[in-house]
């Protein structure tokens, strides 16, 4: 293998330059803001997890995880999501504080992948998790919270797509029961989206018509409150039943919380992550072709870690907002110049240390210090305010 050269980078990894980095903590700090107001406090877990805990319990596959050995042997992980290290402080360390619990962050996460164009290896997250409540409420406030949280990061056009893992798993039941290898095919198709190859798919099932025919339906299971009556006519599996009485109460909280126009039920919808078993989300802005945010309920993931609550939530894919809606601008603030010469450099000092105390940004520059030093180089435009202190300056004071 030949020596990588000197500006090159593992593939999946990118810098951030200072202005894509001012956008990206703007978008960070405006969200778990917004986030603070709705009651959820900041968590951090480490970067890296034993890979026979948060690795084995993680949603990403075991493929796609960065696997890395300690000076014991002992496989470690880099975290492929949140939602498992979170899992596992709720289930230790926060084991004595009453339900539920309200949790946010903002971290990087990593996958291991192919080499595709658009694809990443490190990303940045920022979500949250409601631990301990598995009532319509609580996944309307997760799905409520996310609207406004997308907002708050400056996305103003989307929508919220929100089907339900039970429905379809209740109506593959009813239709091929026994046939999981067929069902998982089918769900395969439904995920990716492959409208095509899920119809040919069924096409190839040896079933009634009748059955055949609630299969295909599914695809057109996509609207307003009326879809779930739609799914109630569709299928008599006591699953799909519960999980459409449970979908039409998330709408009807949404409603009250003003938000529903900007959600649509779709029951194509199954989550990405073989953990989630209730109510799946994402939210797709109008300028980007992949989803801005995430989430849904995984009931069974604490069981994992010793503990047997329920929990959803979700997360915004933060570098996707950051690189994708161009609208989104952090706040641009000018430093002020402080020059000086030897003989006014304590006074110059002084200065800095006061602006910097009230909150400015201050830049402080040795006049005939060296060639960057020079007053050619000084842009008054890229300054809020110059002074100088040096012998026969006029003024100490701006410019």
């Amino acid at each position: 293998m030949s020596k990588p050269k000197g500006f090159e980078k593992p593939a999946g990894v990118r810098d951030y330059l200072p202005r894509a980095v001012s956008k990206l903590r703007a978008i960070e700090r405006n969200v778990l803001e917004c986030m603070e107001r709705w009651g959820y406090r900041q968590i951090m877990t480490p970067t890296m997890e034993y890979y026979d805990t948060v690795g084995v319990a993680s949603s990403t596959s075991d493929q796609k995880l960065f696997k890395l050995l300690n000076n014991r042997g002992t496989t470690l992980v880099l975290r492929g999501d949140m939602t498992a290290p979170i899992a596992r402080v709720v289930s230790s360390l926060l084991k004595e504080e009453p339900l539920p619990l309200r949790l946010s962050y903002h971290a990087n996460v990593f996958r291991a992948i192919e080499e595709e164009a658009g694809r990443e290896a490190e990303f940045f997250q920022t979500g949250l998790e409601l631990v301990g409540d598995d009532s319509p409420e609580a996944d309307a406030e997760v799905v409520a919270l996310a609207i406004a949280s997308l907002q708050a990061a400056g996305v103003s056009s989307f929508k919220i797509a929100m089907g339900h893992v039970g429905f379809l798993n209740g109506l593959f039941e009813e239709v091929i029961p026994g046939r999981t290898d067929e069902q998982e095919g089918l769900k395969e198709l439904l995920l990716k989206r492959d409208v095509v190859g899920y119809r040919a798919a069924i096409g190839r099932l040896d079933i009634e018509q009748d059955h055949l025919s609630k299969l295909e339906s599914i695809l057109r299971l996509r609207g307003g409150k009326g879809v779930c009556e739609q799914a109630e006519a569709l299928s008599t599996a006591p699953g799909a039943l519960s999980s459409i009485s449970h979908l039409c109460k998330v709408w009807e909280v949404l409603e009250a919380y003003g938000v529903a126009e900007q959600v649509l039920i779709d029951l194509t919808m199954i989550g990405d992550f073989s953990y989630y078993t209730g109510m799946t989300f994402e939210g797709y802005a109008g300028e980007i072709g992949s989803p801005v945010c995430s989430g849904g309920r995984y009931d069974n993931l604490l069981q994992q870690f010793g503990r047997d609550i329920p929990a959803t939530g979700f997360a915004l894919k933060t570098n996707r907002i950051v690189d994708g809606i161009e609208g989104i601008q952090a706040p641009v603030r000018l430093p002020i110049l402080i020059r000086y010469d030897e003989s006014g450099r304590k006074e110059a000092f002084e200065k800095a240390a006061q602006l910097r105390s009230a909150g400015n940004i201050v830049v402080t520059r040795l006049i005939g210090g060296g060639e960057l030093s020079e007053e050619p180089f000084v842009e008054e435009q890229s300054y809020e305010a110059i002074y100088t202190y040096k012998p026969g300056a006029s003024a100490l004071g701006p410019r």
